[in-house]
């Protein structure tokens, strides 16, 4: 009689395995509804296409920001070279772990599902750190240029360089798509959706302070073309998880 009772016990527990390896969190956001609470590098597949590492940021109780956020853009050490071709943008490149940009097909791919919000987090060298918040942020498909829709922006401390770039395709040294007569990601020394030119460089020569030329990852609207900042994150998440109702 004991081989059937530990069967009985054995089988329920084998039913209830098979959801959690059937799930397929399309962003950070099911993430951390599904009840992963560390920040770190998970899969996730973007509107169900094959997967895709991000590191998910899930948030910090001491600055009181609930988690959630897509990260798909971050600079940090100047370990990874930014100044990349078309192709490479497209696709994504880095360290997951560490400095990297997700993908511009990618972040199609969240954003044509989902309204998304988007968060820029900047540190100076000096201690110093301020974000930028936009309750708006998508892409249109690579047969548009990839290009920028951002708008209602939330003060927190950097000011917005956003703003500039609504409407911008985006550019590389290799594939010019600014409304300059330069190429601008050629002339500021990496790829974004660079307008005539920019005033947010994100993705430009690490410079560990001193920029020269506008050509340093420049937040214009908080220290400047002159400064090089030591990290900057662009991370995304779905409008659903703000707070609603009358007192949101």
């Amino acid at each position: 009689m004991m081989v059937p009772v530990l069967l009985f016990l054995l089988l329920p527990v084998a039913i209830l395995s098979l959801p959690a390896s059937k799930f397929q969190p399309t962003d950070c956001e099911d993430v951390y509804s599904n009840g992963s609470k560390q920040s770190g590098v998970y899969t996730i597949f973007p509107a169900g296409q094959p997967p895709v590492q991000a590191y998910c940021d899930m948030g910090c109780e001491e600055d009181d920001d609930e988690g959630g956020w897509t990260v798909i853009q971050r600079r940090m050490d100047g370990s990874v070279n930014f100044y990349r071709p078309w192709e490479q943008y497209k696709n994504g490149f880095g360290n997951v772990s560490g400095e990297y940009w997700l993908g511009l097909e990618n972040i199609l791919l969240l954003t044509w599902e989902k309204k998304y919000e988007l968060k820029v987090d900047m540190e100076d060298f000096e201690g110093g750190k301020v974000h930028a918040q936009y309750s708006s942020f998508s892409v249109d498909p690579e047969s548009e240029g990839y290009k920028l829709h951002v708008s209602g922006y939330i003060d927190g401390g950097a000011g917005d360089s956003m703003a500039y770039h609504d409407g911008s395709k985006f550019s590389t040294f290799d594939k010019d798509q600014d409304s300059s007569s330069s190429n601008c990601a050629k002339s500021y020394l990496g790829g974004f959706w660079h307008n005539n030119c920019h005033v947010a460089n994100p993705n430009g020569l690490y410079q560990w302070g001193d920029s020269t030329s506008a050509t340093g990852v420049n937040w214009k609207t908080w220290r400047g073309y002159e400064y090089s900042l030591k990290a900057i994150v662009m991370k995304i998440r779905p409008l659903s998880t703000l707070p609603t109702g009358p007192e949101a």
